[in-house]
């Protein structure tokens, strides 16, 4: 919070260098501190600028070992497409740019459209040929513009399997929710996300 990267690239590369492994810095440091500044904002225990530089010096962190954590080898597949956004109105997404991370270090193509406004999200989906979708959604007050979302999208895309990703703290905490929104299904962080794309890719295939 105090902005301080040289320390916390100090930090990350004496956990890598005791043979921690970068998947579990991201899953086990980097997100639960991420998810602990989103409290304190929520708890108004700091302000929102606080949390802005916080999360921007962990998403530096990310963006700074990238090419560590890069794709595995392995056969590409051109399939395995997938369009990354944050529900529209979202201030933060720290949480979206590990889980592409993930994505792409499975040999997934990412493209991420965080910011970008809903009409903007459904024109890609028409234009593009994505086999599953991801969104973010922090709070339950955008659940009704996220299932809105996912209708339009689902209706103008070019795949007619399109899967469908939600994660999260409100899915976190009411996993049940994927499902009233329209998702196919919900994970938990970057590395499940994966998992669940993978057998949902699996399963739509079966359709065709």
């Amino acid at each position: 919070m105090q902005g301080d990267l040289a320390a916390a690239q100090t930090f990350m590369t004496s956990m890598h260098a005791r043979q921690l492994p970068l998947e579990r810095i991201y899953l086990e440091l980097l997100a639960p501190v991420a998810r602990h500044l989103g409290d304190l904002w929520s708890e108004d225990r700091c302000d929102f600028t606080s949390v802005t530089v916080g999360l921007c010096c962990l998403q530096q962190l990310v963006l700074e070992n990238s090419h560590a954590f890069g794709p595995r080898p392995g056969r590409r597949d051109a399939d395995r497409r997938i369009l990354l956004a944050a529900t529209p109105g979202e201030q933060h997404s720290f949480g979206l740019l590990m889980v592409g991370e993930f994505f792409r270090r499975q040999g997934w193509d990412v493209h991420s459209a965080t910011g970008a406004p809903a009409r903007e999200l459904v024109a890609l989906a028409r234009k593009q040929w994505f086999s599953v979708v991801g969104f973010s959604l922090a709070g339950e007050s955008r659940l009704d513009a996220l299932s809105g979302l996912i209708r339009d999208i689902r209706r103008a895309t070019r795949n007619p399997h399109l899967g469908v990703l939600v994660g999260g703290q409100v899915f976190t905490e009411r996993p049940e929710l994927a499902a009233l929104v329209g998702a196919d299904a919900t994970a938990s962080d970057g590395q499940q996300a994966v998992l669940k794309a993978e057998t949902l890719l699996a399963l739509l295939l079966q359709e065709d």
